[in-house]
């Protein structure tokens, strides 16, 4: 049983790291949209509806293709000035899978938002922080804390 659960783990890792790998590839070139427009008479929990999965457009945008792409593995996603990327796991994910989905996950970032230092915040489905990882653009490292 141990080999099948380290083989499942080694699988969801690689097929994700796949999924991230080409789908940001084949979204390289996107199309320039307008910033969305906040009407006056739209109240705060309106303002939060809008930006939930990112607070600009490419933020949400991104936030987004993680919900569509992860199905199953990521049950929310945030991005917060285009270098933090907020995740909640679903309780499918294995505490031993949420390092290399968060490794693949700044991998796709980056992808994205290249040139700057980036976060990866991990919450568990009780929203409760368990992981961050930190990308820093100058030594090309990752920093799990």
């Amino acid at each position: 049983m141990n080999m099948i659960q380290q083989f499942r783990k080694i699988l969801t890792a690689l097929v994700l790291a796949l999924i991230l790998t080409t789908t940001v590839a084949c979204n390289a070139v996107v199309e320039a949209k307008q910033p969305t427009q906040l009407s006056p008479g739209i109240s705060r929990s309106g303002d939060y509806a809008l930006l939930e999965r990112g607070n600009s457009v490419q933020g949400q945008d991104f936030g987004n293709w993680v919900i569509g792409t992860a199905k199953g593995i990521v049950q929310d996603a945030y991005v917060r000035d285009n270098n933090k990327l907020g995740i909640v796991i679903t309780p499918q994910v294995r505490p031993t899978e949420v390092r290399p989905l968060a490794k693949s996950l700044l991998q796709g970032f980056h992808k994205n938002f290249p040139n700057q230092d980036l976060t990866v915040l991990m919450y568990a489905p009780d929203k409760k922080l368990i992981l961050t990882s930190q990308y820093d653009v100058q030594t090309n490292k990752i920093e799990y804390k």
